[in-house]
């Protein structure tokens, strides 16, 4: 498999305290990778190191073999990295059509008008009830329609890597499921996922490997249906022991 995303030995520092240890992950273009662990283990602060919300103390980040470290995050989504973000941090008082504009606001000229508009019908494909609710505020919206749109407001920037930081919390079981058929669906279609997911059971089932963090470092890597058998997952993440 053709290595997409390599981050090494990252350190991130506020003031004394030391947020990300020596962490270190790979992801292979076409997978499914799953990152789990406790609140505050440092999961979604290692999302925005790689999305360049924040720059880490050091270590060194790669995507594409091209060094993203300390891009700035515009610069690292025009390469190909998409990032849903926790709390789904829409622009609640713009229309749903506004906001996924918005998500190609980078591609936008006239060259790109059509690949746009089949873009706006791929999402409108993948979750319909955002093609009634175009017009609508997003602020509006139920949470589950919310969660949908920050999907594919991520989507509309075509990215080859997307970072999806908790996109089932706060969702109905039912809108859930639908999120995670989308997310293997989008494998299926060509994008590669790095997954944070406080469902972890669920995750791990549709991940092809995934990393467990435990305060701010990786202590466990492996194919995902091994880290579901592991002791010490089922008893301080999935709930369960033997």
């Amino acid at each position: 498999m053709k290595l997409m995303l390599k981050v090494k030995n990252i350190n991130l520092f506020y003031g004394a305290v030391h947020a990300l240890k020596n962490v270190s992950m790979e992801v292979n273009q076409g997978e499914i990778v799953a990152l789990i662990g406790s609140n505050g283990a440092g999961k979604s602060t290692l999302l925005n190191v790689i999305s360049g919300m924040i720059w880490p103390s050091s270590g060194s980040i790669h995507f594409e073999e091209i060094d993203i470290t300390h891009k700035k995050p515009n610069s690292i989504v025009k390469l190909g990295v998409g990032h849903v973000p926790e709390e789904r941090q829409l622009f609640g008082p713009l229309t749903v059509m506004e906001n996924l504009e918005l998500g190609a606001y980078l591609r936008f000229n006239r060259s790109n008008k059509k690949d746009i508009s089949k873009d706006l019908d791929r999402v409108f494909e993948l979750f319909p009830i955002l093609k009634e609710r175009k017009k609508q505020l997003a602020g509006t919206l139920s949470g589950g329609e919310q969660q949908m749109l920050t999907v594919s407001r991520a989507l509309m920037c075509r990215p080859k890597l997307m970072l999806l930081d908790e996109p089932s919390l706060g969702l109905s079981p039912l809108v859930a499921y639908e999120i995670f058929r989308v997310i293997q669906r989008l494998k299926k279609e060509g994008t590669t996922l790095l997954l944070v997911e406080q469902n972890a059971i669920a995750s791990l089932k549709i991940s092809d490997r995934a990393y467990l963090m435990e305060n701010s470092s990786i202590i466990l890597e492996g194919k995902a249906v091994e880290l579901i058998g592991k002791e010490e997952v089922k008893m301080a993440y999935l709930g369960v022991s033997e």
